[in-house]
């Protein structure tokens, strides 16, 4: 590794590797540099003086097998290349750990902004801010169609007990890391668990749907749709139902989320449901129980950060306000619950 390397990088062994795996699709000497913002794996944007294409990696150190699967995020974009859904084409994935220390993959560039602030967006004009959003949902209402079989993902999940799972999963994580009194989160619980819907017909889930997720032209087109490491197959409503709690940050304190759908000209989050349920023909008369439990999965996390920190185990600026906003969350979404007949 040189100096001129980013952590986690090795140029020279990556160049060797593409060389044997891709010949003739390098030319000049590489360069890399890390591409800020991602909050689990690690992406590198790497250049050859002509060409640039995307690395994405685990992050340094020990992760669970399960947890970075470099493997999945490879298939779900190969598998959706095809489809009306925009995605980088993939190159190659290696999983020789010789090469990066960790199995990695290798993305085509795609030009594109991500939007995460809605100064960012106020910026655009409100007529532009509103065709940018409306390609947001008609963009999640095109993933949701894709015929999992036909894009070779037949088996990229269980859609049967999906919510039961997701349920059972997240509360095994707020009791591991639960520090302190939460007031109203087992009234939560126990209101999701009650009231479990009836999924409607499975899709693929993009698993954390959100405009700084995506990227969009000078033509407010999106390009591509970015960050797969939690997608699978599923219920298409938990996509939609977490769009309307990031769009409701203000009403609970969801500071560690983008704030773009504040900006003049963004749709509220009837007219976002409204447009989903128009395009996509799906039953959303259930969606309240689907935001509150968005709304449980975010008090889940922002407690599991809390809990780190409280212990010492995250380091850096921001995290010690982070806790207040976990009661907002599982407040709004008891009361969410009760407005249900």
């Amino acid at each position: 590794m040189t100096p001129t390397d980013p952590p986690g990088l090795d140029l020279g062994r990556l160049r060797a590797y593409l060389d044997r795996q891709r010949p003739g699709l390098l030319s000049g000497e590489l360069t890399a540099e890390v591409v800020p913002g991602g909050r689990s794996n690690l992406t590198y944007l790497v250049g050859d003086g002509s060409r640039r294409w995307v690395v994405r990696r685990p992050p340094l150190g020990h992760v669970l097998p399960t947890a970075h699967d470099m493997a999945r995020e490879f298939r779900v974009l190969s598998g959706l290349r095809a489809t009306a859904v925009p995605v980088p084409g993939t190159i190659v994935l290696g999983q020789d750990p010789e090469v990066l220390g960790a199995p990695f993959y290798v993305m085509e560039f795609v030009p594109g902004t991500p939007y995460r602030s809605a100064g960012e967006l106020a910026a655009l004009g409100p007529a532009r801010t509103r065709v940018i959003a409306d390609a947001l949902v008609d963009t999640l209402v095109d993933l949701h169609a894709v015929d999992p079989v036909a894009a070779g993902l037949g088996d990229f999940g269980r859609p049967d007990g999906f919510l039961e799972r997701q349920l059972r999963r997240w509360k095994k994580q707020l009791d591991g890391s639960r520090s302190r009194d939460l007031p109203g989160a087992e009234a939560l619980h126990e209101r999701l668990a009650a009231r479990l819907p009836v999924s409607g017909p499975p899709s693929i889930v993009h698993g954390d749907y959100r405009l700084d997720n995506v990227l969009v032209d000078g033509e407010d087109r999106i390009t591509a749709v970015l960050d797969w490491e939690m997608s699978t197959l599923g219920d298409p409503l938990t996509d939609l139902a977490l769009l309307v709690a990031y769009a409701e940050r203000d009403k609970v304190s969801l500071q560690m989320v983008s704030n773009a759908s504040s900006a003049p000209g963004y749709p509220g989050p009837g007219e976002v449901v409204a447009r989903y349920a128009e395009r996509s023909g799906r039953d959303v008369s259930a969606l309240n129980w689907y935001v509150g439990f968005a709304f449980f999965k975010l008090a889940v996390i922002l407690e599991g950060i809390y809990f780190r920190y409280s212990k010492g185990q995250t380091v850096g600026a921001g995290f010690e306000d982070i806790g207040s906003g976990v009661l907002p969350l599982i407040a709004h979404g008891n009361e969410l619950l009760m407005e249900e007949k």
